[in-house]
């Protein structure tokens, strides 16, 4: 799946000589927690958040330094500090450091994208125009997208234990000698001895992705350390 898949394409911008206050007004009517701010030309420039007008000293949650932090820190740091808490123009206080994607870039990249540079939302851009957003919230949406849908044609259970069993045949902590697979109606009840419930786990959500499974039972045991000598 991929982000122009699940993106909001409706986009709530500011311009970039707008105010802190416009700001927050955009964000709590349209009831969103950023805005992409852009120039003339309806290029993205930045994004301003809730988090960059929370700190601000017109309600009095300006950050406050002790003597020694004014001390230690660069007068650049300070006086970012100040015209954040400050300024009334949202390209003072916007984040200029952008993540973008493009919109062909699969969920998997926007996740890496989020976890990486620790942000809540990605700008989905084409020829340096915002198209989309893609936040947290829209990656759990496609999520519920793909949940697995009963099958309408359930499979003999025969067929359902054989493909089981050949799932499990895929990988390496999965031991045919420990492990047994009966089917009934659609019903997967999986029999045998494991060295982990670590591995007792993949295999009940190995058996859970084969397609004709309803519901899996997991009868598997996990072996003492001293029992597990040639398992």
């Amino acid at each position: 799946m991929r982000a122009k898949q699940v993106m909001t394409r409706q986009i709530h911008s500011l311009a970039a000589d707008a105010s802190v206050y416009e700001a927050a007004q955009v964000m709590l009517n349209a009831g969103i927690s950023a805005a992409p701010v852009v120039d003339v030309d309806g290029t993205l420039i930045g994004i301003v958040s809730e988090a960059d007008l929370m700190y601000r000293s017109e309600i009095g949650t300006a950050p406050g330094k002790s003597w020694l932090q004014r001390l230690l820190s660069d007068d650049a740091v300070l006086a970012n500090d100040y015209i954040r808490a400050h300024s009334h123009r949202v390209a003072d206080v916007m984040t200029k450091n952008l993540v973008t994607a493009d919109e062909r870039a699969t969920l998997g990249e926007i996740a890496t994208l989020m976890q990486r540079h620790r942000v809540k939302r990605i700008p989905i851009v084409r020829d340096g125009k915002v198209v989309g957003i893609v936040s947290r919230a829209n990656l759990l949406q496609g999520l519920l997208a793909r949940e697995p849908v009963s099958s309408e044609d359930p499979a003999g259970d025969e067929k359902v234990r054989s493909l089981v069993t050949s799932e499990l045949a895929r990988h390496g902590w999965a031991t045919n000698q420990t492990a047994c697979v009966v089917a009934e109606s659609g019903v997967v009840h999986l029999w045998g001895f494991v060295n982990s419930d670590a591995v007792r786990d993949a295999y009940r959500i190995a058996a859970e992705n084969v397609r004709g499974v309803k519901r899996v039972e997991n009868h598997m045991k996990v072996l003492p350390p001293e029992a597990r000598l040639g398992v």
